[in-house]
């Protein structure tokens, strides 16, 4: 009898695996065709899941979209009446306003689908349902819960715009709902490289929140930025491009030292003279001052600030 090789033996053995990982994978329905339905589709397609059909809805518009990400992953471009459902899975990617819709309208095609199958004797094959909002629960999508499918909420600490490709590797995914549905949604995040962590359903608007000031409010405050800049003669384009480096450096020190250790400027030195002359300069730029304020204040509320009772009377000022 001849033996093979450990290292071919070694290398059968993970093909072995791998094969089975990838059966048992579930097979994804995304439900929607904008930004967020696009990118996933595409992080699943590359990751290994079947993209089975993208569920959008009849207009035009709509089914532009749709067909074109249909095409990229190889999946069937349908209507909640038209589809055909066989994943095991639907994702459901559309605005926070339309998911209790969207998930109705589809639990009712699930429940003609279900008299078909007791006719033939099977059984429906979505299992699970999932969707994206930051600040809606799994109970959005209540109509499939009741319709016997586990469904869960799984949101990634990420921004998704056109033209940008952001990498999941190490993206946290807030996740709460049914435990069977929450198991599922971490493997498939984990095949993407992200992290799961849970989240009480009460603490999703909280949370939302806080998403929203890492980075939808975030550009607000770049914006602020430009606005000040005009007023030291510096048109957006070259705001932007000069302030990149001082920027990444104190995300850097952020990230490594904290933010305390991170403060440098005006206000940890307690320099209330040139505090005022910021503001001064400022005053024909109110959007811009009304910010600086705002945030000078919470400096001193969180941040080591020097002649604090100073800097406090002078940011009262009008």
């Amino acid at each position: 009898m001849t033996r093979k090789p450990l290292a071919e033996k070694t290398s059968e053995n993970a093909t072995e695996k791998t094969t089975q990982e990838t059966s048992r994978r579930p097979t994804v329905a995304i439900v929607g065709a904008g930004s967020l339905a696009t990118f996933l589709a595409v992080a699943l397609h590359h990751a290994g899941f079947a993209i089975t059909e993208i569920v959008t809805r009849d207009s035009l518009r709509s089914r532009r979209h749709a067909r074109a990400l249909a095409a990229k992953v190889g999946a069937q471009l349908v209507t909640a009446d038209s589809a055909v459902l066989d994943a095991t899975m639907l994702w459901f990617c559309v605005p926070d306003r339309e998911i209790r819709r969207a998930a109705s309208a589809l639990a009712v095609h699930l429940s003609a689908h279900a008299l078909s199958h007791q006719k033939n004797k099977s059984k429906n094959k979505v299992r699970f349902a999932l969707h994206s909002s930051g600040a809606l629960s799994s109970r959005e999508l209540d109509p499939l819960r009741k319709a016997g499918v586990a469904v869960a909420s799984a949101h990634p600490l990420m921004t998704f715009v056109a033209g940008a490709r952001p990498s999941l590797t190490g993206v946290p995914f807030a996740m709460e709902g049914d435990d069977a549905a929450r198991r599922v949604a971490r493997q498939i995040v984990r095949a993407l490289g992200g992290q799961s962590f849970s989240l009480p359903a009460a603490r999703k608007p909280a949370y939302h929140a806080w998403a929203t000031l890492t980075s939808p409010l975030l550009l607000a405050f770049l914006v602020t930025l430009e606005e000040a800049a005009r007023a030291a003669g510096l048109t957006p384009p070259d705001a932007r491009r000069k302030s990149l480096p001082i920027m990444q450096q104190t995300l850097a020190n952020y990230a490594r030292l904290g933010p305390a250790k991170s403060f440098s400027g005006p206000l940890i030195r307690g320099d209330a003279e040139t505090v005022a002359k910021h503001l001064a300069v400022l005053k024909k730029h109110s959007g811009a001052r009304e910010v600086y304020v705002a945030l000078a204040r919470s400096a001193l509320r969180g941040l080591p600030v020097k002649n604090s009772n100073a800097l406090r009377r002078l940011l009262r000022t009008p």
